[in-house]
């Protein structure tokens, strides 16, 4: 349920609503928004009297929340949430945020080059994994400990906040002693272990739907990372698998308005994992940004025909730069900023 709180309620009144919630075995959640505030109770209220959290002072109404995903809902939150990943940088709202840079992290002249290149072209943050999760266990797996310290050094020299992918609970603390933004990849987003473990860090989570995951699978994984009291969630359509043999995935750019309908959480676009093809990008990141999503998560590599992993989908640093003068022009016609 949603307890509404009326206009002008101190932080007292919102403590005793919180207090009384705990005391009939429910998690709550406070929501403060432009106009009113909100706190939800998570749990099974079904048959409970709630005349004491009614009666309280403030208190302006109850309401039952009917979607399976409480916190992620539009139910608790009306307004869409931005998301704040460092650096003084956001995903959602009016501003159109990319977050840009190599698929695997390889050596420091590769990321701080790149790391350099996308910032002067107006990214907001830096993605290459250090970790990285293969088909294959004899392909490339990434640097480690060494990928985090060198995407920290790129950090330091270009103000762009990091974004990378934490593959196991183990990997967690060490991955968010670095980064500033902990990526869940496809493969994890039914690791549920694994999106508690995030979400007790408190770091912003970027959560990946999985290859064949519904919307509701997807929101209700988002609900797992913020039932553990962090509500700093971004999702990301990377692609479903289908029939289709002319793309690495099909890009369901249709789950951005249902998403906005749905949730008030953010959703960025990956049509790197997308498509698997480079010349598919530059239109897939128009066209998201067309639809209404919050952002972009790409693959750029300074030399794309070397690349250790995925170089077939990954964009020139010339390519990138052209592209974010073009994404400036469809944000002017959409009314965002980019």
């Amino acid at each position: 349920m949603i307890v509404v709180m009326k206009p002008g309620v101190e932080q007292k009144h919102v403590d005793h609503v919180v207090e009384l919630i705990k005391q009939y075995g429910l998690k709550h959640h406070t929501i403060v928004g432009t106009d009113r505030t909100v706190v939800a109770a998570i749990g099974d209220d079904r048959g409970m009297d709630t005349s004491a959290i009614e009666n309280a002072p403030m208190v302006d109404e109850i309401v039952p929340i009917l979607k399976p995903y409480k916190v992620a809902s539009r139910e608790i939150k009306s307004e869409p949430s931005v998301i704040p990943i460092g650096g003084g940088q956001t995903i959602g709202g009016r501003k159109f945020g990319v977050i840009a840079g190599p698929c695997s992290v390889e050596n420091e002249k590769q990321i701080i080059m790149t790391a350099k290149d996308v910032a002067k072209a107006g990214a907001v943050g830096l993605r290459g994994g250090a970790f990285k999760p293969r088909t294959s266990p004899y392909e490339f797996q990434g640097l480690g400990e060494e990928g985090l310290k060198l995407l920290a050094k790129a950090r330091d020299e270009t103000g762009l906040s990091v974004c990378t992918e934490v593959m196991s609970i183990d990997q967690m603390d060490l991955v968010a002693e670095y980064a500033d933004v902990l990526q869940i990849g496809t493969r994890n987003m039914h690791n549920f272990n694994l999106l508690q473990a995030a979400g007790k860090t408190g770091k912003p989570v970027m959560l990946k739907r999985g290859w064949s995951a519904s919307l509701k699978e997807f929101l209700l994984a988002a609900e797992y990372i913020i039932n553990e009291g962090n509500q700093n969630v971004i999702l990301c359509e990377r692609g479903i698998r289908t029939h289709e043999q002319y793309c690495r995935n099909t890009l369901a750019l249709g789950i951005i308005p249902a998403v906005k309908h749905e949730s008030h959480l953010p959703i960025v676009i990956d049509p790197s994992q997308g498509t698997g093809h480079a010349y598919m990008v530059p239109s897939m990141c128009k066209a998201a940004l067309a639809a209404g999503a919050d952002g972009l998560l790409i693959e750029v590599h300074p030399d794309p025909e070397h690349a250790m992993t995925d170089g077939a989908q990954s964009i020139t640093t010339e390519s990138f730069a052209k592209m974010m003068d073009e994404l400036k022009r469809v944000a002017e016609a959409v009314d965002r900023e980019a």
